[in-house]
């Protein structure tokens, strides 16, 4: 099972990585001024990773895809790695789908 880790950067933001049952980070926020905000992002991938239209794959300038996960307002919550083909790029929408709902939440902050 996949797990959330809250951490707090050098910047004093809150940020989330999403990691697979491998310890893989499969996803990763922006910064959040809270931890309480940061929790809410949380949420918010749980709730909209399980809906197909929230994942916007994009290809870098170097060819690699990668994808951002949006909440219902368009806002970004999340982001993942680049990928070496847009085919490994879908497992990692599949990964994200299938850890966030039940992952649980370890505070590093």
């Amino acid at each position: 099972m996949g797990k959330f880790e809250i951490k707090k950067d050098k910047a004093g933001k809150f940020r989330f990585n999403l990691k697979a049952s491998n310890g893989q980070v499969i996803l990763s926020s922006e910064g959040y001024n809270t931890k309480s905000a940061c929790e809410n992002g949380i949420e918010s991938v749980r709730k909209n990773s399980q809906n197909d239209k929230m994942f916007d794959v994009s290809v870098a300038k170097n060819g690699k895809p990668r994808f951002n996960l949006k909440a219902s307002n368009g806002q970004v919550i999340g982001t993942s790695q680049m990928y070496a083909s847009s085919a490994t790029c879908s497992k990692g929408i599949a990964s994200v789908k299938k850890n966030a709902p039940g992952a649980g939440v370890v505070d590093n902050s």
